[in-house]
């Protein structure tokens, strides 16, 4: 900009360059450095070592791959303007499919059919919402009516005969589990000297690398995938204009049509792997009727919780698996112990606010770490019937606390006729 000054030369004032945030990976590194950090102070001050265990870091890397592979597809198809509150339908297609493919094929044949099953659940979504704009909540929610239907009938149909019951399936092969032994071993050891801290960290690493499965490892490779492929390619670039504002994605020559379906049809596929996950995991059961238990939602939450990013849903399903994790490892105690980690990291989170001067918020910090303690001081135990709802409650007051920060593609949800904005 100049200045118009008639005794002198006009002067160009620079701009100001904006400022530039931490990486996106280095902030993730970050919060897991508080996270542990966290989790051991309250493993020391309350005792209870099964926060940072071997056995539940182990637990809930387990529990968080469904979630995992849920938030994918909410992040796919919403990236490219389509909500896909069918999620856990298309999951319980997955578990179907998993258990029916593995028994008859192995588990990589399971693996594909759960896919399968999730994608034309996916396709059906992609359907009603796109070619003949049905509400995509309405369309969602009748996904999930019909995943649950088609699994009872299929199930009834196949299973029946050969386990003598209609709600599960005869016993399926399962991925084989791989170790890093020498690290492992040395990781044991420094978890068995107690130390504040390392010890910690020693565990919850050890477990992250203690008998994972090759469905763990497509998993977290699929973080970094997603990423690269939506923002970093042309194709990515595209699809998320599509999610943004389709009408102007059609006039740059964008088949909007082809690329919701391809989004759709990827999300149902991912959510189908996440019903893989529940059926084809060393340890974990074989296909049960209802035993999603509601992680498609919580998978959408985790996305939601992201920020629609591929690093944030990763955070978010790793909270979610690891709440869930503890309640089976530790049960009330180690809920209870959670709930005093959660009063530290309000407090740290106070006293940053404090010296940013945001004294609301301050002051909300300030009153939920003091419910949270009162919780925690006026029980020994949490009743048993409350317990397997930790991943739940956790899911409502994160999206809660999270609300103020979100920010949706600008055209999820809305309707698209192709042509309308000639």
């Amino acid at each position: 900009m100049t200045d118009q000054n008639p005794s002198s030369a006009p002067v160009t004032v620079a701009a100001t360059p904006p400022k530039r945030g931490l990486p996106g990976w280095l902030r993730g590194v970050i919060w897991a450095v508080v996270a542990i950090g966290v989790l051991a102070t309250a493993s020391y001050l309350t005792g209870v070592n099964t926060l940072t265990s071997t056995n539940t870091a182990q637990t809930a890397l387990r529990l968080a791959l469904p979630i995992l592979f849920c938030a994918l597809g909410g992040l796919w198809a919403e990236r490219a303007g389509v909500i896909n509150i069918g999620l856990e339908g298309m999951m319980i297609l997955g578990t179907w499919g998993a258990a029916w493919g593995s028994f008859y094929g192995g588990v990589w044949v399971g693996l594909l059919a759960a896919i399968g099953f999730g994608a034309l659940g996916g396709l059906l979504h992609a359907i009603a919402t796109i070619t003949f704009n049905v509400n995509h909540i309405v369309s969602g929610v009748a996904i999930n009516l019909l995943g649950l239907g088609v699994a009872k009938f299929l199930a009834s149909l196949v299973f029946k005969p050969l386990s003598g019951n209609p709600k599960e399936s005869p016993p399926v092969p399962k991925f084989d589990t791989y170790s890093a032994t020498f690290l492992s071993d040395w990781l044991g050891d420094l978890e068995k000297q107690q130390r504040v801290g390392i010890s910690d960290a020693a565990g919850i690493i050890r477990g992250l690398i203690t008998e994972v499965s090759p469905l763990a490892m497509i998993a977290l490779l699929l973080v970094p995938l997603s990423y690269l492929v939506l923002w970093r390619t042309r194709f990515g670039l595209r699809l998320r204009s599509c999610g943004e504002n389709p009408v102007a994605a059609e006039s740059l020559g964008v088949n909007v049509y082809l690329h919701k379906y391809v989004a759709v049809l990827i999300s149902g596929g991912l959510a189908g792997m996440g019903g893989a996950s529940l059926v084809l995991l060393a340890g974990g059961a074989d296909y049960l009727e209802n035993q999603t238990s509601g992680r498609g939602y919580i998978g959408l939450a985790a996305m939601i919780f992201g920020n629609w990013r591929p690093g944030g849903l990763l955070g978010g399903a790793a909270l979610f698996g690891y709440a869930d994790g503890l309640q089976l490892s530790g049960g009330g105690t180690a809920v209870l112990a959670l709930l005093y980690g959660a009063v530290i990291l309000l407090g740290v989170i106070v006293v940053v606010q404090l010296v940013r001067r945001r004294w609301f918020a301050a002051g909300a910090g300030v009153v939920g770490a003091a419910v949270l303690y009162w919780i925690y001081w006026a029980n020994d135990d949490l009743p048993s019937d409350l317990i397997p709802y930790t991943a739940h409650f956790v899911t409502l007051i994160v999206l809660a606390v999270a609300s103020q920060r979100l920010r949706a593609p600008k055209a999820d949800g809305a309707r698209y006729r192709r042509g309308e904005g000639d």
